[in-house]
């Protein structure tokens, strides 16, 4: 379907009809005709996109006499200003920080000083693909500049400098809208499973290690690492045998802070398992026996940090903190990554457990409202990425399954 055609579909008797979007008393309201002023149906696409344009026409004229509003034009920096001073009260630091970062090495440079009103699909879509296929940017990556043109043109259309059908075109209209280049076939899913024998292996590496606990959270619970180094002890129920998540470690201009969980689901409760509750109980003792053997030096070498009511806390707080009551940053597993490389030749990265611990709880048939919540996923989609990645233990079940046919 043409673009000038968006907002007409064919009825199952065969006949036509259109709908349009306008504004009454500030609300959006629909306007839908199936037949024309003289009460007969529309027969052929051209006469419904006659009719609509009609219709159109009409109604914006008459809004016009009632109304007339003088519509100021934007450029996209203004409007991408606009939203930094009025628009993203609330945002997360690092949402705030990636935005500026796309804005200022990229996106204000090639469409800043143009007219939010005058930028065509097909330029925006020419762009993204030249970022994907020519400049071999990583797919989630280029998806972010996506979610910026959606962010700038919402932000352009509440405030009245786009029209509904310019707004609709972009970002609404399902066969004109701006959508991601075709992903290529070499594409990484993102899903990265260790094998039980690296696994095995690096239960050694790890095992009476200062991040011991630290891979342990990540092997058994899929924690982040940012949720990971941000835990808090008060945050432990031995009793119950859970942990509550709800916030995380970030560096912010340079200091460390603990700030709230990304997404509310990430606000949850997580089950121990039994070896990890068992780790548990040994790190508090240790951590009893520490505060009496080692009471001075933990004193003077623990570090204040901000916490997500803006008090200052002590790293002796948090359970990923040394013996000495040195803090422990989400910084700390750079040099295991090295080392592990090298010396095991595994390629780590600690969010690989995460993507283990998903993939494993998936292969045993675990509910996915229930993964869900254990991940903290924005949406059971994301889990469901985990029930067919394919793993080495995976496809041992699958290849034991036709075996058995």
């Amino acid at each position: 379907m043409k673009p000038k055609d968006a907002g007409v579909r064919q009825l199952e008797n065969g006949n036509w009809e259109y709908r349009f979007i306008v504004k009454v008393n500030g609300k959006n309201v629909v306007r839908r005709k199936r037949k024309d002023e003289d009460g007969n149906p529309f027969k052929t696409q051209a006469a419904a996109v006659r009719a609509r344009e009609l219709a159109i026409q009409r109604e914006t004229e008459a809004a016009q006499e009632a109304h007339p509003v003088s519509v100021p034009r934007k450029t996209v920096a203004e409007v991408y200003q606009e939203y930094c001073e009025k628009g993203r009260s609330g945002k997360a630091y690092n949402t705030v920080k990636k935005q500026d970062s796309l804005w200022n090495n990229h996106l204000c440079a090639k469409f800043g000083g143009r007219f939010v009103d005058e930028i065509s699909v097909a330029e925006i879509m020419d762009y993204l693909t030249d970022l994907y296929y020519k400049e071999g940017r990583a797919y989630r990556y280029v998806e972010s500049f996506l979610k910026m043109f959606y962010l700038i043109f919402g932000q352009a259309y509440s405030r009245n400098y786009l029209d509904i059908d310019t707004y609709s075109k972009l970002c609404l209209n399902k066969g004109t809208k701006i959508t991601m280049p075709k992903m290529k076939v070499t594409e990484d899913d993102d899903i990265v499973v260790f094998s039980m024998e690296e696994m095995g292996r690096m239960d050694e590496y790890f095992s009476g290690s200062n991040a011991e606990t630290a891979y342990l959270l990540g092997k058994y619970c899929g924690l982040r690492i940012n949720e990971c180094y941000g835990l808090k002890w008060e945050n432990v129920d031995l009793d119950n045998g859970t942990i509550r998540i709800d916030r995380q470690m970030q560096y912010q201009n340079g200091l460390i802070k603990l700030v709230p969980v990304k997404t509310r689901n990430g606000n949850r409760t997580i089950f121990l398992c039994q070896k990890l509750k068992v780790h548990f109980q040994k790190l508090e003792r240790e951590r009893a026996s520490y505060e009496k053997e080692m009471r001075e030096v933990r004193q003077q070498k623990q570090s204040f940090i901000e916490d997500i009511d803006g008090n200052m806390i002590s790293s002796l707080d948090l359970v990923n903190s040394l013996p000495n009551g040195k803090i422990q940053t989400v910084n700390s597993m750079k040099y295991h990554s090295r080392t592990i490389k090298t010396a095991l030749g595994i390629s780590f990265k600690y969010h690989y457990l995460r993507h283990t611990f998903g993939t494993m709880m998936a292969e045993k048939n675990t509910p996915q409202h229930l993964l869900c919540n254990q991940m903290g996923h924005a949406s059971v989609r994301v889990t469901q990425k985990y029930y067919i990645a394919l793993s080495k233990t995976g496809i041992e079940i699958l290849m034991g399954n036709l075996n058995a046919l």
